[in-house]
């Protein structure tokens, strides 16, 4: 699921994350001095810009990467880890506004996702720490019956058998905590340590010809054929396509599609090791878990058996003043029996949302992509992007149009009341939770 701005320090100088703290040291990579050329340049070497340049690699192109930070210093190297299937919003709803055949096509992109992710480890042998099972916790009874209808009609559809649903004393059995009425196991889904799979995915694009700067930040781009792009250390791409994969953290680069997402900062903890006998407590399979709360909890073990757990969004660079004591209440509120235990590593991120919940992607002039907003399912759609965006580089964009035909409408209120009726709207959802 999603998740996550830390420090501007890089992730491999410790960023107070369990990811960071559990990632073999990386060499940096150079910055961008000078100029370059290159068919594609990519703006961000997160999940999205990393899988659009191993994609575009691959297919023979000639590629530059530059990203302001550290290869998965954004998001992608401290979100929840978790892969699930289908959409935020159901796909039965889906089929409802869009039709029958944009609805199949999207459910298909979906399901080639999470087929990108399991054979991009298997071929480059990336060490991530994959286990499948995604459980849906609901926290509330009247949610348990779009939660079934859904998985049949996925069923009848799509033919998709990986959902099975949990009666309250089967919740209880897999999650031990009083706070879930029953839920949906998702066995198609799974998780993963996000740090490592982006920088396996870097170095297998690197391996693949692509090539990667960090501390590059793009200042300004300047469209065309071919178009620019320039660096705050004075460095310049020369391309004839490029490929926005900044999300949260594309601020005012490109101000035609700033307005269509909205970064929000989620917040995260790890538990010192619990032993296997009580880390398995907490979670008898071992699958992630989320729940049906509009601020969404969201839990796994580690390998080292620990516990991380997300809870708590709040709409401010600045994270609380006791990180690891502001996601802790989230986790007492699951896991009351868990008050001895300490917390080693707290760390905050921020992701970018868009008013549909749905991934924004589309075209900027006739040679520049975006991909962003993936809203908390970044961690499979960032994958699916990455190749529909490399697709359409080379001149076939039918399946890059169904994403690119989703409508998005901007958030409301200008730059300057954006944020606040953003925190005002989200407030209330919360309160909803609470209530």
């Amino acid at each position: 699921m999603h998740h996550l701005a830390q420090s501007s320090r890089p992730v491999s100088e410790g960023s107070g994350s369990w990811y960071a703290a559990t990632t073999p040291a990386v060499e940096p990579r150079p910055a961008l001095a000078g100029r370059e050329r290159a068919d594609v340049c990519v703006v961000g070497a997160g999940f999205t810009g990393v899988s659009a340049a191993l994609h575009l690699a691959e297919r023979g192109y000639s590629v530059v990467v530059l990203e302001a930070e550290r290869v998965g210093w954004g998001a992608s190297g401290r979100n929840g880890g978790q892969v699930g299937s289908g959409l935020r919003e159901s796909m039965d709803d889906l089929e409802r506004a869009l039709g029958p055949s944009r609805a199949g096509t999207l459910w298909a992109l979906t399901e080639e996702a999470k087929a990108i992710i399991a054979e991009r480890i298997a071929r480059h042998g990336i060490e991530c720490d994959w286990r499948s099972g995604n459980l849906l916790a609901s926290t509330r009874e009247r949610y348990m019956g779009w939660m079934e209808d859904e998985a049949e009609f996925c069923h009848r559809r799509f033919g998709y058998r990986g959902y099975r649903m949990l009666s309250r004393a089967e919740m209880r059995e897999e999650v031990a905590s009083e706070r879930y009425v029953g839920g949906r196991m998702d066995e198609g889904g799974g998780h993963l340590h996000p740090l490592r799979f982006v920088l396996g995915m870097a170095a297998a694009a690197a391996g693949a010809g692509a090539r990667i700067f960090e501390d590059s930040r793009v200042e300004r781009i300047r469209w065309g054929r071919p178009a620019e792009v320039s660096t705050a250390r004075g460095g310049v791409v020369t391309a004839e396509h490029v490929v926005l994969a900044g999300n949260a953290h594309l601020g005012r680069l490109e101000p035609s599609i700033e307005s269509r997402i909205m970064p929000i900062v989620n917040h995260q903890l790890a538990t010192e090791p619990l032993g296997e006998r009580r880390a398995r407590s907490l979670v008898r399979s071992g699958a992630c878990v989320h729940s049906t709360k509009f601020v969404v909890d969201y839990f796994r073990c580690t390998p080292d058996h620990r516990l991380l757990f997300g809870g708590g969004e709040t709409y401010s660079d600045r994270p609380p003043g006791d990180l690891a004591g502001f996601v802790r209440r989230y986790m007492l509120r699951v896991f009351p029996q868990l008050a001895d235990v300490r917390i080693d590593h707290a760390w905050s991120g921020r992701l970018a949302i868009t008013r549909s919940r749905l991934p924004d992607v589309g075209r900027i002039a006739p040679n520049g992509f975006f991909a962003h907003g993936f809203s908390g399912h970044g961690v499979a759609l960032t994958q699916i992007a990455g190749k529909l965006v490399a697709e359409s580089v080379a001149g076939t964009a039918e399946r890059f149009d169904v994403l690119a035909g989703l409508e998005h409408r901007p958030f409301p209120g200008g730059r300057r009341l954006r944020h606040p009726l953003l925190v005002l709207g989200m407030l209330y959802y919360a309160l909803r939770d609470k209530l």
